[in-house]
């Protein structure tokens, strides 16, 4: 019984972890777009987990001792993955396309996510509901991104760009169930994520230069702004990420991936004063609505199966 309350406790967690890691993802946009008045994008990424990675250090200042050298591999690629090729590959799409499409399509990758695991992670099977609420939730997603305007121009270079941001979301989602499954420190294995993010980072530089005049950092707002994107967007909210996939499995964690355009609209609102429409509003009912109905219980395989032994035993 006590173990069953905990587990229980540790799943509730799980999604306030989730959701609460999304309410602070969804509002990186709009500080995204302040600093970017100051900082090219590469420096904002490097600077973001370079202080995220010193963050953990200090919380946890213990050194991660790998039990097999195969795990430093998976580390690396989770590194590369979720934080340097994703970031990149978004910010490029935007470059190249509209703010809205590349928002609908990198909702996708909880999608990438259910069929990667359905190949390489065992216990995650898919149900019918997931596939409705995917639907749902897209739908809405695509209600919110355009907020009721008429503009739509198809980008094929962002638009693939985006497509492929996803799907690197997607493996690493993957890598980071794997991860949890080794047993280490979340913090540690999630600082060693962010140590290889960072040596797969500079290589960028010599493409996209970075010039680091410390001057721009004593602006309060740009400081504010870069500690809110490395202590909570990165140190933090990959923490409690992490944690989620490792108590709710990678494909019931990235449904919460929905509520990111949704945020990102309401902070907008909030923060830069822009207009919500009813169109956005019917999209954000519809983005929750998938989220529920992809999270449900409800197992139509099972009601299948009883059903099926309620008959037997009917005719019998």
């Amino acid at each position: 019984m006590h173990k069953k309350n905990n587990s229980t406790e540790n799943i509730s967690a799980a999604h306030l972890t989730a959701l609460l890691t999304i309410l602070i993802w969804g509002t990186t946009f709009v500080s995204t777009k302040i600093l970017l008045n100051d900082f090219t994008p590469t420096e904002i990424l490097i600077a973001r987990f370079v202080l995220g990675f010193l963050a953990l250090f200090l919380i946890y200042p213990h050194r991660l001792k790998v039990t097999d050298k195969k795990h430093e591999i998976v580390f690396a690629c989770a590194g590369l993955c979720g934080m340097t090729l994703y970031q990149f590959l978004e910010n490029m799409a935007l470059s190249y396309s509209l703010a809205s499409n590349v928002g609908v399509i990198v909702c996708i990758a909880p999608f990438f996510t259910a069929i990667l695991a359905q190949v390489f992670l065992d216990g995650e099977s898919l149900t019918p509901q997931f596939f409705v609420g995917f639907l749902i939730a897209i739908s809405g997603i695509i209600l919110v991104s355009f907020n009721g305007s008429a503009t739509f121009e198809l980008n094929p270079l962002g638009d693939l760009l985006a497509v492929v941001a996803a799907m690197v979301w997607a493996i690493y989602s993957i890598l980071g169930r794997k991860i949890s499954s080794y047993g280490y420190n979340t913090i540690q294995a999630t600082r060693r994520t962010f140590f290889y993010a960072i040596i797969f980072m500079i290589p960028l530089t010599f493409f996209f230069p970075c010039d680091w005049e410390f001057a721009r950092f004593a602006d309060p707002v740009n400081l504010f702004n870069i500690a809110f994107l490395g202590l909570g967007a990165s140190a933090f909210c990959f923490v409690t990420w992490n944690f989620s996939v490792k108590v709710l499995g990678a494909v019931k964690t990235s449904v919460y991936l929905y509520l990111n355009p949704v945020i990102t609209v309401i902070t907008a609102m909030i923060v830069l004063e822009e207009k919500v429409t009813i169109m956005a509003a019917a999209g954000t009912v519809l983005a929750l609505t998938g989220l529920i109905v992809s999270e449900s219980k409800f197992s139509w395989r099972k009601r299948s199966r009883d059903a099926d032994s309620k008959t037997g035993e009917e005719v019998l």
